[in-house]
């Protein structure tokens, strides 16, 4: 039989004309990460879900930054979300739900996910800032968009409260980090079972 840290590893490369994408995932690690997308900000957001979802995770990212961020964010979140499916596998034994309120300062943020088979993002963010260093804040929606269509998640994401936009996109990825760690902790009470009526996710 595989070991946990085994099964639960993935590695995924993704090109497109646009961007060539890079991610290794294990899902059993403890929070360590090597990013390099180019836009300081988002390592920063992406290196939060690693720390708080204990996580280890690579991306390499080489996109088209002299135009802007756009497909580089949007095509990480993709690239992420298959090797987040890849390494979940069959989902026998998997705690399924997961969710987290995070705050920071005056900002509060809660993020709740279910690892279903259906892909879905509600998402009620009003940023108080257009861009946050050279991070466009509407491609925080573009990132979970991307993850929850490859990784086949549905994915609820509100900020309660918040005045400053740094504040409230932290408070976002690290309660989606934490929502990801409670759903992907393998439950020794339903070792070997679908969490399913259905039988199947």
């Amino acid at each position: 039989m595989s070991s946990i840290s085994t099964a639960r590893i993935a590695e995924v490369q993704r090109n497109t004309n646009e961007t060539k994408i890079r991610v290794r995932v294990n899902l059993d690690g403890t929070g360590q990460a090597k990013l390099a997308t180019g836009i300081g900000f988002f390592d920063h957001m992406l290196d939060q879900i690693a720390r708080h979802g204990l996580i280890d995770l690579e991306i390499e990212a080489q996109g088209d930054l002299h135009i802007d961020g756009h497909h580089t964010v949007e095509d990480v979140g993709i690239t992420l979300g298959q090797a987040v499916a890849q390494a979940v596998g069959d989902k026998k034994g998997l705690t399924r739900y997961g969710h987290s309120y995070v705050p920071l300062d005056e900002a509060l943020s809660r993020v709740v996910v279910d690892f279903s088979g259906r892909p879905g993002l509600a998402m009620d963010v009003k940023f108080t800032a257009g861009s946050i260093g050279a991070f466009d804040t509407q491609l925080a929606f573009e990132f979970f968009q991307g993850f929850v269509n490859h990784a086949l998640v549905s994915l609820h994401v509100d900020n309660l409260k918040g005045h400053n936009a740094h504040h409230q996109c932290e408070t976002i990825f690290k309660a989606f980090g934490r929502a990801l760690r409670m759903a992907l902790t393998l439950d020794p009470r339903s070792a070997g079972v679908i969490p399913s009526t259905k039988g199947s996710l």
